[in-house]
C-alpha cells in the first residue's frame, strides 16, 4: 500500500506500524498456542471431525471455557461414533487426542442420558435412543428411506408406475424416496424436489393429519393453481382433506401437471403421528380414475406395512 493511498484513507503512519505490531504480535500468540499443542496432544489445541482446529482457549475463562470445551468433545464422540458405527474408549481417545479417562467421564455423562449405550459383548459404545428422539423429523425422514425404499420398488413393479415418499415441509412436500415404475419412460427423478402440497396426492395425504386451522395458517387466503383442476381455495382444501380422512387415502387429477395422476396415503411412526406419505403416480391414459381404488389399495398396504416397521402397532 503506497503512502498517497494511506493518505486518501486516513491513514497514518503510525496506525500502519501499529497494524504490523498488531498483526506479529497475534502471529506470535497464535504460535505459542500451536507449539503448545503439539507438545501436550492430551490438552492443547482439538481438531473436529470436519477438520478444524479448536486452539486452547485462555485459562482466565476458568469453568466457563471448561464447560464449552466439555460439551465440544461430547458432541465429538457422538460423531466419531456415528462415524465408526461403534468404537471403545480407546478409540475414541485416539481420534480426539484426548486421555481415555477424558473420553470415559464424557461417555458416562452420554450414557446416563441415552445418546450412547454399551454393547455388552464388546464394551463398545454406539449411538442411543435419545439421539432419534432429539433428531425429530430429520432422523424420522433418515429412517423412512431406509424403510420405505424396498416397499417403492415392489410398489413400482406391482403397479407399473413410479412410486414416491414424501415429507410434509411447510405448505409443500418433499420426496425422499422414488422407485421406478416398469412403464415409466420420464429420465427426471422426483427425489429432492419440492412440490405444493395442496396439488399432490402426498400432500393432500400428509395435509389431512392436521387440523383445518393449521392448514388454513400455512396457506393463508388464496391457493396457487397449476392446472385448471387445482384447487385454488384454502375453503375447497379444507373440505376435500374431510373426505380423505374417511377414506383412507387421497388423489389428484391433473392438479400439478396436466397428463398426471397420484394416488397416496399416509404413513405413521410409533406415536401414531403421520411422518410421510407414499403414492404412485401414472400418466392419465393409464393412471385414470376408474384404477384409483385399485391402485389406493396398494398403497394403503404399503404404507401400512412401512408404518409397522417404523414401530406403528394401530
Amino acid at each position: 500500500m503506497g503512502a498517497s493511498s494511506r493518505r486518501r484513507r486516513g491513514v497514518t503512519g503510525a496506525d500502519f506500524r501499529d497494524n504490523h505490531a498488531g498483526q506479529a504480535l497475534r502471529s506470535e500468540r497464535d504460535d505459542r498456542i500451536r507449539r503448545r499443542g503439539r507438545r501436550r496432544p492430551g490438552n492443547g489445541p482439538v481438531s473436529d471431525y470436519n477438520g478444524r482446529v479448536m486452539a486452547k482457549q485462555d485459562e482466565g475463562e476458568g469453568g466457563r471455557v471448561a464447560a464449552v470445551q466439555s460439551v465440544d468433545r461430547a458432541l465429538l464422540v457422538m460423531e466419531i461414533i456415528a462415524k465408526l458405527g461403534q468404537a471403545g474408549v480407546t478409540e475414541i481417545a485416539a481420534e480426539l487426542g484426548v486421555h481415555k479417562s477424558t473420553v470415559s467421564r464424557l461417555i458416562t455423562v452420554l450414557e446416563s442420558r441415552g445418546y450412547v449405550e454399551q454393547l455388552s459383548d464388546r464394551g463398545k459404545y454406539r449411538l442411543g435412543f435419545s439421539i432419534v428422539r432429539l433428531a425429530g423429523s430429520t432422523s424420522a425422514q433418515l429412517d423412512l428411506v431406509g424403510q420405505s425404499q424396498g416397499t417403492c420398488n415392489m410398489l413400482a413393479a406391482e403397479s407399473g408406475e413410479t412410486t414416491t415418499m414424501a415429507v410434509l415441509d411447510g405448505n409443500r412436500i418433499i420426496n425422499i424416496v422414488e422407485a421406478m415404475g416398469t412403464g415409466s419412460v420420464a429420465l427426471r427423478t422426483w427425489v429432492g424436489r419440492s412440490c405444493p402440497a395442496h396439488a399432490t396426492s402426498s400432500g393432500k395425504a400428509l395435509l389431512a393429519a392436521l387440523e383445518s386451522s393449521e392448514v388454513r395458517r400455512r396457506f393463508g387466503g388464496k391457493l396457487e393453481t397449476y392446472t385448471d383442476n387445482t384447487l385454488a381455495s384454502v375453503a375447497d382444501l379444507t373440505a376435500q382433506l374431510d373426505e380423505i380422512r374417511a377414506n383412507g387415502w387421497a388423489s389428484v387429477r391433473e392438479e400439478l401437471e396436466i397428463g398426471l395422476n397420484a394416488v397416496g396415503a399416509p404413513v405413521r411412526d410409533h406415536t401414531g403421528s403421520v411422518v410421510a406419505a407414499l403414492s404412485v403416480s401414472g400418466p392419465s391414459y393409464r393412471l385414470g380414475p376408474d384404477r384409483f381404488a385399485e391402485v389406493a389399495q396398494l398403497v394403503a398396504v404399503g404404507a401400512a406395512g412401512i408404518s409397522r416397521r417404523m414401530g406403528y402397532r394401530g
